[in-house]
């Protein structure tokens, strides 16, 4: 948006209720920083299509006119040597404009005229009230194609509008035939659904075809939270998306202010748009989350594939050993695990972090009776860095004392791990193995990371049912209930009904679930986690709790993020491994 042009204040006032004041000056010259100065002020006043009021004024410039000018305008100097100067008609001129809370000035090439009026205010000492303005020409090449017009020259569009008065650059003259234009311009807006100032702004700074031929699909969308689906011809779904306020995040996709390239790609493919209307806010975004996951809609990006989320877990193997999965639908609960991960480079560093302390079998190879005969250990045995029971030096029940050993530190106590890769870090720093030393931090880092998620995500999965509530601004009360990380129900009070009448009726017509042996016994992890960021926000409140919603006291991420000490030794560390490296390098 240019300097000259004010913003939008009153963004929800229709076109038909609002005073427009359309202005065309005459001027010496083409630029009012060189010096030219204006002969001719001509404005006409207008309301829900009729015309209430019209200015019009020479202006004395008190310099001659060009006989350029004169040939182009038919103003001479004769006829403006008795006319008021530019600042003994500026009241007069501001008066008939009126409040800028009420007006909204109109132009053709408005640049040129509010470039001249601002100037003509500052070097007077008037203050130029912040008009709203629409510029004609802008909204002409917006609206009109070139199939329609050869250009936006006023003569042009008031031939094509069928204008009543024909400009004759005479000011009062312009200002009647810009009108018309302006009506003109409206009633082919009205056509595309746009009907108030704030749609006529954004239509006018950037939109694209596509969005001007695909507006009418925004109307009569709800205003509430919900889900909205773009879909084509076929009914495929294109894009899913949520929103508190369903009409206002719908409408927004086809203003200047949807610059998204794959957005304008999907509008040119869009035939309608459905929506699910939701009690809460909540419910609407883990809607979401679970038709991206079923429909696959090829214009959105993220939780597209869930399933194919990287995650850490000890496997069923007779001798199990620390794996990386994509998915987590084979894996269960008791197994061991952690993550997701961001990848699987995050989820080998966790795999190697767990390995510098318990000794996991680290060969691929299935083993049973008949393999131990015939096998022989490898490095890590004389390293004594694992038992090798690949050749049965270990017997089952020792390996599985080391496992359930890993399982510990996964679900329930971190903190030995932790403090022995800390110490790790530190001693690999002091000897100036900064490689190393920063290997280690990563992989400190990623098992940290994998295990405070997996635990967060475990701490859910784990209830049968939760029910919570908070209060909106409005003063009514949201009520959500959760079983086994899945939602499966929300609701709002409403007035003049008790509460507790809601939230039993919300308890009994919410989802069943059957609970699963699995990580994720009823959902999906971003859905999990789309829960948790809820429940941990201010305001929560627990209703009901049927079993145990807890985390482990020493946790990964208890023990690691939450304990004050221990997080500034692993800073200090870590600002003297990267001063360290940088003296070295």
């Amino acid at each position: 948006m240019n300097s000259w042009q004010s913003t939008f204040d009153d963004i929800s006032r229709l076109l038909n209720q609002i005073t427009f004041v359309v202005v065309d000056l005459e001027t010496t010259g083409a630029s009012s920083r060189l010096g030219s100065g204006i002969t001719e002020i001509g404005a006409v006043k207008v309301r829900g299509g009729e015309i209430i009021g019209e200015f019009q004024s020479f202006i004395n410039p008190q310099e001659s006119i060009p006989a350029f000018i004169t040939v182009l305008t038919g103003i001479t100097d004769a006829m403006v040597i008795n006319a008021p100067t530019i600042a003994e008609a500026f009241p007069t001129f501001l008066e008939f404009l009126g409040s800028a809370d009420e007006t909204v000035i109109v132009a053709h090439n408005a640049p040129f005229d509010l470039g001249f009026l601002k100037s003509a205010a500052s070097m007077h000492k008037y203050q130029w009230p912040k008009f709203p303005v629409l510029d004609t020409a802008k909204l002409a090449r917006n609206v009109l194609s070139k199939d329609e017009v050869r250009n936006c020259k006023l003569s042009t569009l008031s031939h094509f509008f069928h204008a009543r008065t024909s400009p004759t650059h005479r000011a009062l003259d312009d200002a009647r035939a810009t009108v018309d234009v302006l009506h003109g311009l409206f009633e082919r807006l009205g056509t595309l659904g746009i009907t108030t100032l704030e749609e006529v702004s954004s239509f006018s700074n950037r939109i694209t075809k596509a969005q001007i031929a695909k507006k009418h699909l925004a109307a009569n969308i709800p205003a509430a939270p919900g889900v909205y689906i773009f879909r084509d011809s076929k009914n495929v779904a294109l894009y899913v998306g949520t929103s508190k306020n369903l009409r206002n995040r719908v409408r927004s996709y086809f203003t200047a202010s949807e610059t998204r390239r794959r957005m304008h790609e999907m509008f040119a493919l869009t035939d309608h748009i459905d929506t699910i209307v939701c009690a809460t806010v909540l419910e609407a975004q883990v809607r979401e989350l679970r038709l991206i996951s079923d429909y696959q809609p090829r214009f959105n990006r993220r939780s597209r594939n869930q399933e194919k989320a990287v995650w850490v877990a000890i496997n069923e193997e007779n001798f199990p050993r620390l794996v990386t999965l994509r998915g987590a639908h084979t894996l269960r609960d008791q197994q061991g695990w952690l993550g997701p991960f961001n990848g699987v480079g995050d989820a080998t560093l966790a795999i190697d972090a767990i390995h510098t302390m318990i000794a996991l079998r680290q060969c691929t190879p299935k083993i049973n009776e008949k393999s131990q005969k015939n096998a022989s250990p490898c490095a890590l045995f004389d390293m004594q860095k694992c038992g090798a029971p690949c050749i049965g030096a270990q017997s089952a029940t020792q390996y599985f004392s080391i496992v359930a050993l890993a399982q510990h530190h996964l679900h329930t106590d971190s903190r030995k791990l932790i403090e022995h890769l800390s110490t790790k870090m530190r001693e690999l720093s002091l000897d100036e193995k900064f490689e190393e030393a920063a290997l280690v931090r990563n992989q400190q880092s990623a098992f940290v990371r994998g295990v405070s998620r997996g635990q967060r995500i475990r701490s859910l999965t784990q209830v049968p049912e939760l029910v919570t509530a908070t209060k909106q601004e409005s003063g009514l009360w949201e009520f959500v209930c959760i079983r086994y990380g899945r939602l499966v129900g929300s609701a709002q009070s409403v007035n003049g009904i008790d509460i507790n009448r809601t939230i039993e009726s919300l308890v009994m017509t919410s989802e069943i679930v059957t609970p699963r042996d699995s990580i994720l016994p009823a959902s999906t992890y971003e859905e999990v986690e789309k829960l948790l960021s809820y429940l941990e926000s201010p305001g929560i409140r627990l209703v009901s709790l049927t079993g145990e919603w807890s985390m482990p006291i020493f946790g990964a991420g208890s023990t690691y993020f939450k304990n004050e000490s221990m997080r500034k030794d692993y800073e200090a560390d870590n600002l003297w491994l990267s001063s360290a490296q940088r003296t070295t390098n």
